[in-house]
């Protein structure tokens, strides 16, 4: 699982930074392809810039698992808590997790 911190900010732009990428060994044995590891695109602390457009670099299955937060962090979710405000503790912010 990659773990992603979101921040809106000004001017439209998002910043995305990458919090935590695990991998759960006992089930990556019975249910993963031969080889099968952590998630080789991003790093931790890694940190990605976006608006409605995916970043360089940034993983196209990890955008579509983020891209409506993105679009409504980076479009209106002003001073508030996000998602229904029983999510994440801070104004302007989401924690999304990607499973791979």
């Amino acid at each position: 699982m990659v773990y992603y911190y979101i921040k809106g900010a000004v001017i439209n732009k998002v910043k995305i930074t990458v919090l935590k990428i695990t991998l759960d060994k006992e089930l990556a044995e019975e249910y993963g392809a031969v080889g099968f590891n952590k998630f080789p695109m991003h790093t931790e602390g890694q940190v990605f810039y976006a608006d409605y457009a995916k970043s360089d670099n940034f993983c196209d299955e990890a955008w579509k698992a983020i891209y409506q937060y993105i679009f409504t962090l980076g479009y209106g979710a002003e001073s508030t808590l996000f998602y229904y405000m029983d999510w994440v503790r801070k104004p302007e912010a989401a924690v999304c997790v990607m499973m791979v």
